[in-house]
């Protein structure tokens, strides 16, 4: 057997043998798994595990993808196939930790076959591709007792939830009785609940009933949500009650609520300084009515160890978020819009509430401070859930008019940073006492408290009467407390998309984790708020900051002389009296064209000012460009030489060894 021969059956062994190790090692090392996503974001968190230790039922998870119809559709639909695989690759991780009590199966709906029989059946959105394909990308849970749950659709914007939609349907899916929320406003946010015939009629005198705020219909999704009404005298039958920007409740509502936190009831308030969302009518502001747009619950506040102060706003610089005041205006950074994130130690990484969250946007959002009670129990811990960093402040206003025609370069001016974080959110537990010790005096009707016989039944006088309750709780009570109304409203909590509303940041999920958590329910807080697949550019963001600090005085300076040179150029036409025009005609065209070449000239200024900003930016993402380009060649470099060295040395080793013998 010549070399040559030799040689090709080598070769086909080796071949053979590196075949055949694939696929053992791809057999043995199946369950050998390295997530190096930096948010780990293919292993299940502690609170789906805990779900899933519970399960004491086998449960078939059903994931419908259509691949098929997926490589005819655009580029749009196309996009999902690596959204598929992720969702694929989570809820193998699902069987894996399971230990056999979740069954994956992998459904392709076929046109006109059994399987696009079966998701139709279960609710599964349809998307037409074709005539006859159809497009599905759904999850079916299915559990031997015949609870039916569904995802509908993957939808993208609840791409960062995935994990956390598919906890919920499992732990759904094996428990039985959803908790209710109450939800007490004075804003529209549980929508207008009209009926059939009333919604017909509406519609024929041309008006269109308000919807609830996403908020609500994300609430709805997992817990029964009732609306509680802001006259309310005793509350019961509610499991946590939700009270959104309370404005001047009533003395028997704010009883109402002191009574339902020390009976052990879990309770979320969110008051506002100056809330966006709460829009006055058009027709009362026409009349000069003062219509005030803020609300506070310091009544009972105080007793529970905390204050919010009027017309005082939480600010931070290091936080400040651009945004347009109005439309086809530039956007400005403005002082008190904040993008709170866990660079700034935002959050309170030991609650876990606010431990993975991401990122909270407020708007202009209060301030709560503790205050000191003497009368206060020793056992009673007020922990803030959000803050500034340690550079924010609060700042004062004069009245409301000033955020109606609000200046964000005035604010940003005369803002004084501090020296410790501001609190807008706190978590407060321990057993409280009453903010109504001696109880509150009502009216009701002298027939129902008369014991006489021949009292009127008819008779409508009214009489007070001294009502009394609990004035200690027997038990821990539970209170979270937000200065902000608006960060939960549909124009700073979501936006609108191809697919409806999408979820921007951790809003909700705050509000949402909060609720979990009063309700008993930790294990999902640990999914909901994980997994943001949108990291943020913090050097850039720092670049800006400084780059808009450095040159703000000169902005606001070459600002002021554009604004001079316009104020000039509108005397002087107005300095032509009538019938002059031809004796003055060209002194005037000549002021006119000096002035302008100056307001081009500061223009300029500006525009070069604004270019210096961007181009260091710039400057900083070729580095940071370049950087990544060289990076790995620069490591097979190094590599390269470092075996090449060695091999040189052992080299010499050799050949000095050999020639010793």
């Amino acid at each position: 057997m010549n070399r040559t021969i030799r040689t090709i059956i080598g070769a086909g062994l080796v071949l053979v043998i590196i075949f055949s190790a694939i696929s053992i090692c791809q057999n043995i090392g199946k369950g050998l798994k390295i997530d190096i996503t930096d948010q780990k974001l293919y292993t299940l968190s502690d609170g789906t595990k805990a779900i899933l230790a519970k399960l004491n039922q086998p449960i078939t998870a059903k994931l419908y993808y259509a691949k098929t119809a997926a490589l005819k559709g655009p580029d749009q639909i196309r996009f999902f196939n690596n959204y598929y695989q992720f969702v694929k690759a989570l809820l193998e991780e699902y069987v894996a930790v399971s230990k056999g009590m979740v069954e994956l199966e992998i459904i392709d709906p076929r046109p006109f076959s059994d399987d696009e029989v079966q998701a139709l059946k279960y609710g599964l959105r349809r998307f037409p591709i074709t005539q006859e394909e159809n497009f599905f990308f759904g999850l079916v849970l299915q559990t031997q007792f015949g609870v039916e749950k569904a995802i509908p659709f993957f939808s993208p914007n609840r791409e960062n939830f995935v994990e956390y939609d598919i906890s919920y349907l499992i732990d759904t899916a094996i428990t039985r009785q959803k908790r209710k929320v109450g939800v007490m406003s004075s804003l529209p946010v549980m929508g207008d609940d009209v009926s059939g015939y009333m919604y017909e009629m509406m519609l024929r005198q041309g008006q269109q009933p308000k919807p609830p705020w996403t908020f609500i219909e994300q609430l709805r999704k997992q817990y029964e949500v009732v609306s509680v009404p802001t006259d309310v005298n005793d509350i019961n039958d509610i499991d946590i009650l939700l009270v959104i920007h309370p404005k001047d409740l009533p003395e028997q509502t704010l009883f109402a609520i002191d009574q339902f936190v020390l009976k052990g009831g879990r309770i979320i308030v969110c008051v506002d300084p100056h809330c966006f969302a709460d829009r006055p009518d058009r027709r009362m502001m026409q009349m000069g009515m003062n219509i005030s747009r803020s609300s506070e619950l310091n009544v009972l506040l105080k007793t529970w160890g905390i204050k919010m102060p009027v017309n005082t706003f939480a600010g931070d610089k290091n936080l400040a978020s651009m945004a347009s005041i109005r439309a086809n205006q530039r956007p400005e950074r403005i002082i008190a819009y904040l993008n709170l994130t866990p660079e700034g130690k935002c959050f309170d990484t030991g609650n876990v509430i606010t431990a993975q969250l991401n990122q909270v946007r407020l708007l202009f959002s209060g301030v709560l401070r503790e205050v000191a009670d003497p009368n206060e129990a020793a056992d009673i811990k007020r922990m803030p859930l959000i803050t500034t960093t340690n550079s924010g402040n609060s700042f004062l206003i004069s009245n409301a008019y000033e955020l109606m025609i609000l200046d964000p370069s005035k604010l940003m001016s005369k803002f004084v940073e501090g020296n410790k974080p501001v609190a807008m959110g706190y978590l407060i537990t321990g057993r409280f006492k009453s903010s109504f010790p001696d109880g509150i005096e009502v009216e009701v009707e002298a027939g129902e408290e008369s014991s006489d016989e021949t009292t009127d039944p008819n008779d409508t006088k009214k009489i007070k009467k001294r009502i009394k309750g609990l004035t200690e709780a027997q038990e821990d009570c539970a209170v979270v407390v937000f200065a902000d109304v608006d960060f939960i409203s549909d124009s700073v909590a979501y936006q609108n998309s191809f697919f409806g509303k999408m979820v921007v940041g951790d809003n909700s999920a705050l509000v949402l984790n909060a609720i979990d958590v009063l309700g008993g329910s930790s294990d999902l807080v640990s999914i909901r708020s994980r997994g943001n697949f949108k990291r943020p550019f913090v050097v850039v963001d720092e670049i800006e900051r400084q780059a808009e600090e450095e040159t703000r005085e000169e902005v606001a300076k070459i600002n002021a002389q554009i604004v001079g040179f316009q104020n000039e150029l509108k005397s002087i036409l107005a300095s032509a009296k009538q019938g002059q025009e031809e004796v003055i005609g060209s002194t005037i065209l000549q002021k006119q064209r000096d002035i302008e070449l100056k307001q081009r000239q500061a223009q300029r200024q500006l525009n070069e000012v604004r270019l210096t900003r961007r181009e260091r930016i710039e400057h900083l993402g070729n580095r940071l460009r370049g950087f990544n380009m060289l990076a790995a060649p620069v490591v097979i470099l190094v590599i390269a030489i470092v075996l090449g060295v060695r091999r040189s040395v052992r080299k010499r080793h050799y050949i000095s060894h050999a020639s010793d013998a």
